[in-house]
Parts: structure tokens; C-alpha cells; sequence
């Protein structure tokens, strides 16, 4: 599979911003196999882009992502279930998310319920319209959690809610998941895509892409850790490098000189070579 040949995700860059949207408006979004093979492609295609410095995931039409493609009245997941190496759709981009080294800001309206959910679990900031629904709802239907979400959603709500809403599998409106953390920020329906791209702008006009490429593997790495020794040997060394850095030297030139900064490191290449994740 190429970029060109997308047929259910479709990709923009415009700005150092990839959009890159879930591009099933007749269903509703609802998640296919191939919908998730090509949207690990894109983010993949995306993330080794140096030109792009922030994502936003969303959604094509009034809906996020109905969950997984019901409509041949069974849940279809079955292409290659019986290898050891095979991945459950929904982590396929979650896990893909989840090592990306460019932050990812979803907007989301309507329903996400489901991988509508999970997948947004991953990224970075969650923008959100008023009129969103968030459902994990995996033991209404006789499932099972996906797409590591019974690792995420416990660190961004707090184990106890994550329970209840797993367990129950009932809709959050949008101010219950305002109010919880599940999302950043509500806007008006028809503002929420224009709100999450001026967001990813800010990432990417005044943010060291490298800078940001480990704040965010190092808050899902290290941050998770049962101490924070871990965090305090990676933070020595990682300080320690900034006095030969240029993007550290530009950060505190262009502060002084009230400009926005110009940095000049690329994630592809100058990321500090002692990170532990890259082992």
C-alpha cells in the first residue's frame, strides 16, 4: 500500500500541519480493517515527515468515528486472528500513536464511541465539539477493551472512573468528559476541526520539534514508572546536553529578542542518542 492509494483515510499537509482523517462520511466513520491498516500507513507516512511538525486526527462529516463497521452484522477482525503475530485493528494505530514523535491533536464531533474512543486516547490533545459522545462500550457488546485502552484511559481519568465507564459501557457527554480530563477543550461543532489545526499550529510555530518528539515518549515511558528516579537520570542528561544545543540556543535567543524561534534541529536526525526507548 502507497500514500496515493488511501481509499478510507485521506491525508493534507498544508503549514507543517498533517491532517489526516478518518474518510468514511456515509458510515458514519465506522472503523474497517482497511480503514485501519491505511490510517497506520498515514501517521507512519506523517511521523517521518520532517516538513510536518504537528498532526491532527479527525473525522470526515458530523461524526468522529461510530465504532468498529457493524454492518455485515458481525464484528469482521478475522484477517490472519490465527497468527502469533497478528494485531488487533484498533491497536494498529494506537500503537503507532503511541511512538510517534510528532504531537498528535485530535478533533473530534458527534459520536466516537468505541475505537471512536480508544484511538483518541493516544494522542496528545483532545479538542472536542459540544455535541460529542464518548462511549467505551465493549461489554455491551461482549467484547473486550482495544487499542490499549485499558492502559490509557485509568492514567488520563483515574482508575475508579475508567472502571465504571468500562464496565457500564454507557455514552459521556461532552462536559462529563471536559469535566473528567477525557478531552482538553469544548468548541461549537462546525469550530472544533479549525480549533485543534490553530492548536497544532502553536505546536508547531513555537515548539522545538525535537523538544517535543521526547517530552512526549518521555511522559509515556518514564512517566508511567513506579519512581521517579528513572525520570531524574533521563532529565540530568538530557539538561546536561543543552549548552551545546542550537535548538536550546535559539529558544533563548528569540526570547530575548521578542521573535518567534527558528529551530533548527530535525526529529529525523538530532534527537539525543541515549533515549531509552530507542533501544
Amino acid at each position: 500500500m502507497t500514500s496515493e492509494s488511501y481509499e478510507q483515510v485521506a491525508v493534507d499537509v498544508t503549514d507543517a500541519i498533517a491532517t489526516v482523517t478518518l474518510n468514511r462520511p456515509e458510515a458514519r466513520n465506522g472503523y474497517t480493517i482497511q480503514m485501519a491498516d491505511e490510517l497506520a500507513l498515514a501517521l507512519r507516512d506523517v511521523d517521518a515527515d520532517d516538513a510536518v511538525r504537528a498532526v491532527v486526527l479527525t473525522g470526515a462529516g458530523t461524526d468522529f468515528c461510530v465504532g468498529a463497521d457493524l454492518s455485515g452484522g458481525r464484528l469482521d477482525v478475522t484477517d490472519g486472528a490465527d497468527s502469533g503475530a497478528w494485531v488487533e485493528p484498533a491497536t494498529r494505530a494506537t500503537s503507532v500513536l503511541h511512538r510517534m514523535h510528532k504531537p498528535v491533536v485530535t478533533a473530534s464531533r458527534g459520536a466516537a464511541v468505541g475505537v471512536g474512543s480508544t484511538l483518541q486516547l493516544a494522542a496528545d490533545i483532545r479538542i472536542a465539539s459540544t455535541d460529542s459522545r464518548f462511549g467505551f462500550v465493549f461489554a455491551r457488546r461482549g467484547i473486550f477493551p482495544e487499542g490499549g485502552s485499558s492502559w490509557y484511559l485509568p492514567r488520563i481519568v483515574g482508575q475508579g472512573r475508567a472502571l465504571e465507564w468500562l464496565l457500564t459501557g454507557r455514552l459521556i457527554t461532552a462536559d462529563e468528559a471536559l469535566a473528567t480530563g477525557l478531552v482538553n477543550e469544548l468548541v461549537a461543532p462546525d469550530e472544533v476541526l479549525a480549533r485543534a489545526t490553530e492548536v497544532a499550529a502553536q505546536l508547531a510555530t513555537l515548539s522545538s520539534p525535537v523538544s517535543m518528539a521526547v517530552i512526549r515518549r518521555a511522559v509515556r515511558e518514564v512517566g508511567s514508572a513506579d519512581s521517579p528516579d528513572a525520570a531524574f537520570a533521563l532529565d540530568s542528561r538530557l539538561i546536561a546536553g543543552c549548552a551545546t544545543s542550537k535548538d536550546a540556543h535559539e529558544g533563548v535567543l528569540s526570547f530575548l529578542e521578542r521573535r518567534d524561534p527558528v529551530f533548527p534541529l530535525r526529529v529525523s536526525t538530532d534527537q539525543p542518542d541515549h533515549l531509552p526507548w530507542h533501544d
